[in-house]
């Protein structure tokens, strides 16, 4: 996100730890305890396990799907079953992606079988997400974790908690707003902890960010500027994602797969050693994907639908496979950029406002959105850039616009591009007495100067230099970064751990840090930007749509619970 040397970086990661209020971040020294696991039950505040998992199915297990699979610690979490449509998902499930295996381990490697038929001793394996919830009882399942297409996510966690079981879904909440609110007050009838994964608020950096605002290092908050750059392009997008040549024999992405397959079969057969396993699994990772050729006729089936789009004079048709295998893409099953990426930023801004607010849920205020579709053309209807200001209230703001107190508010700009990946994804927090910059989740740089534009290295060190005007400061020299867990495995703990102490979410104090009403007040700001986008209009947000209990929704479409009779 910013244009400065490694050197440079140092001194501002050694100025951030010089004010962390836990001594054990200096030196590294939780780093390595946190990347491990040990210390979120430490830091958060909640307690071990205590040799009593939490029995656990897991709706989707594509790509976050198998994040969270690959989060999991087994001494808080059992998984008993899977579900998936995809046959390449249930491969990964189990197996783990080859090529990010850090990530996505996968639960042999997790829970330490040794083959897939072993692990399917331990774990029933369903297609039909509903199947699973029908038969928990059955399995000995307690909770499910949900990372199917975001349109399934209201109808899924409705299902499971009319079930009985405890819910921790992949953010966004639910595609709606509405269907959101219905979320929210299904929870609170069926007394179901009902968790939704920003994982930012597990995130150590992300905590000790906010304490540092709220001992006033950086002084008045008054501005943050947020950005998540990708370099995608037309035949290199990640979220469209290969498919078998069966699916759609025109699209260039499946000729790819193919061609990647019969490369690496090559490699395997002339591979030696441990290379012969090595390749042997990534072979076998490539045939499932091919597997999912069985959703050419399938998908319609599970509800998804083809589509004929037009536009500039050409036609590019969807069959109903591709609208699931590239949900993220298309208006029905996703919610774009914003539900995708903008809401963890902006869900990190109102975290950071809060904090000036004596810890207090902020709610913006007002949304300005420009959004297009430069790069990529009728293959999707996401749109490739997203551009957002948002206001949020400064302390002592007045929403009576009459006040002289109205303009006390606090900006946030927030970008979200493909087609170039220039900075990365990150934000910078501005305040009057210092500059805070967390970059990819893991990276943090204090700034304690509020003119300080660059970090400039001298004879006498770092230092901290302006281009307008006040004294430059020196910086101490500093070591390597602190590298931190995202929180992923943090929030699944903490949630396990309130089903086990809470159980009936009678008490008002044990409950997720992302819970209903926190996880709704993100879901607001996401869908409301992609309505300020599509009307192209600023959008002045009202209090109401943030209230569980108040039918008043952005979409102006009323929460119906009666619809999951």
């Amino acid at each position: 996100m910013t244009n400065i040397s490694p050197q440079e970086r140092e001194a501002a990661r050694q100025e951030y730890r010089s004010v962390t209020r836990r001594d054990f971040l200096k030196g590294g020294v939780l780093g390595g305890a946190v990347a491990a696991g040990s210390m979120g039950a430490f830091y958060f505040g909640y307690g071990a396990a205590e040799g009593n998992p939490v029995r656990v199915g897991v709706l989707g297990t594509g790509d976050e799907g198998s994040v969270l699979i690959g989060a999991i610690n087994p001494e808080y979490v059992e998984v008993k079953a899977i579900a998936d449509i995809r046959p390449y998902n249930q491969w990964r499930a189990f197996h783990g992606d080859q090529q990010i295996l850090d990530a996505r381990c996968g639960l042999m490697a997790k829970y330490g079988w040794k083959t897939e038929t072993e692990a399917r001793r331990h774990v029933k394996v369903y297609e039909d997400y509903r199947d699973l919830i029908a038969k928990a009882q059955d399995d000995g399942i307690e909770a499910v974790i949900i990372g199917l297409p975001l349109h399934l996510h209201a109808a899924a966690a409705i299902a499971a908690m009319k079930a009985g079981l405890h819910v921790l879904t992949e953010k966004l909440m639910g595609h709606s707003v509405h269907e959101c609110k219905e979320m929210c007050r299904f929870a609170d009838q069926a007394r179901k902890h009902l968790a939704t994964g920003h994982q930012r608020h597990y995130n150590i950096l992300y905590e000790d960010a906010v304490d540092t605002i709220q001992r006033g290092v950086l002084g008045e908050l008054h501005y943050i500027r947020a950005q998540w750059h990708r370099g995608n392009r037309p035949g290199t997008d990640s979220w469209q994602m290969p498919m078998p040549e069966q699916v759609k024999s025109d699209d260039p992405q499946a000729k790819k797969l193919a061609a990647e397959l019969r490369s690496w079969q090559a490699r395997l057969a002339s591979a030696r050693g441990r290379e012969i396993d090595l390749w042997a699994k990534k072979v076998a990772q490539k045939e499932a994907q091919l597997a999912d050729a069985v959703l050419k006729e399938s998908a319609a089936k599970y509800g998804y639908q083809d589509k004929q789009l037009e536009g500039g004079g050409q036609k590019y048709r969807r069959p109903a496979a591709e609208e699931l295998l590239r949900w993220r893409l298309w208006d029905r099953t996703g919610g774009g950029l914003m539900a995708e990426l903008g809401s963890h930023q902006l869900d990190a801004a109102s975290i950071f406002i809060s904090a000036m607010h004596g810890g207090v849920k902020q709610h913006p205020i007002s949304v300005l959105c420009a959004s297009n579709r430069p790069v990529f053309g009728l293959d999707r209807e996401a749109d490739d850039h997203v551009c957002c200001i948002y206001e949020f209230p400064f302390p002592g703001y007045n929403p009576d616009p009459k006040s002289a107190d109205n303009r006390k508010r606090i900006g946030v700009q927030y970008a979200s591009i493909n087609g170039n990946g220039y900075g990365g994804y990150g934000e910078i927090v501005y305040g009057t007495r210092g500059t805070l910059i967390l970059e990819r989740e893991q990276d943090v740089q204090l700034y304690r100067d509020a003119s300080a534009s660059k970090v400039t290295t001298s004879a006498a060190g770092p230092t901290l230099d302006t281009q307008a005007s006040g004294v430059a400061q020196t910086a101490a020299a500093a070591s390597g970064p602190v590298s931190v867990s995202r929180g992923y495995r943090e929030q699944i703990e903490h949630w396990a751990w309130c089903i086990r102490q809470n159980p009936n979410n009678s008490d008002p104090n044990i409950h997720p840090r992302c819970y209903p009403k926190v996880a709704l007040a993100d879901a607001v700001i996401a869908l409301t930007t992609n309505i300020a986008a599509e009307k192209q209009q600023r959008i002045e947000f009202r209090e109401s749509w943030f209230d569980p209990d108040n039918d008043e929704t952005p979409e102006g479409v009323a929460p119906d619970l009666s619809r999951y009779a």
